[in-house]
């Protein structure tokens, strides 16, 4: 399970380029109405329709099939980019469940500097920086349960803050 933190739509490029290892994005519905790249996304990918209570539910069980196939999950714990990057939003629980229940690790991902590439603005114009992600040691989670959601949530999200302050040590 890789737990990036989310600041930018190039994150999602990104880690194609970090994670090498066969895996499935968890991402918004909407993407999949992008032309062409939406095509590929929701063809690949497990899609979260935020409006439906039954997506949650159906995640779960498309995530859990391709864990069993022995895929990766890429995921945004954060669930959205964040209105100031690249302070990171609270994460949500949902990847901390699925890789307890699952006995897998956590990796956590750290993207530094995209949100400095492709804003969020609405002006789709790109800068050039460093394009870089820092791929974390795994967390493992054996023999955790659901007690253990929190502290493992709070250990990756401290481990992502930590590299985003020293890669950017004024915010």
């Amino acid at each position: 399970m890789f737990c990036a933190n989310h600041c930018s739509y190039a994150d999602i490029p990104l880690m194609y380029v970090a994670v090498n290892v066969p895996f499935s994005f968890i991402g918004k519905s909407s993407l999949g109405k992008v032309p062409l790249f939406g095509y590929m996304y929701r063809t690949l990918h497990i899609l979260v329709d935020r409006k439906s209570k039954d997506s949650k539910y159906q995640i779960m069980v498309e995530s859990y099939k391709r864990i069993d196939q022995n895929e990766s999950i890429v995921i945004f714990p954060e669930g959205t980019i964040g209105k100031h990057p690249p302070e990171m939003l609270e994460f949500k629980e949902g990847a901390f469940k699925m890789a307890i229940e699952k006995q897998i690790p956590i990796v956590p991902v750290t993207i530094p500097n995209n949100w400095l590439i492709l804003r969020d603005d609405g002006k789709w114009l790109c800068q050039w920086k460093p394009y870089k992600a820092i791929v974390h040691e795994p967390i493992e989670t054996t023999g955790m349960t659901s007690a253990d959601i929190l502290q493992l949530k709070t250990k990756t999200q401290n481990i992502i803050a930590q590299q985003l302050k020293l890669e950017h040590p004024t915010i």
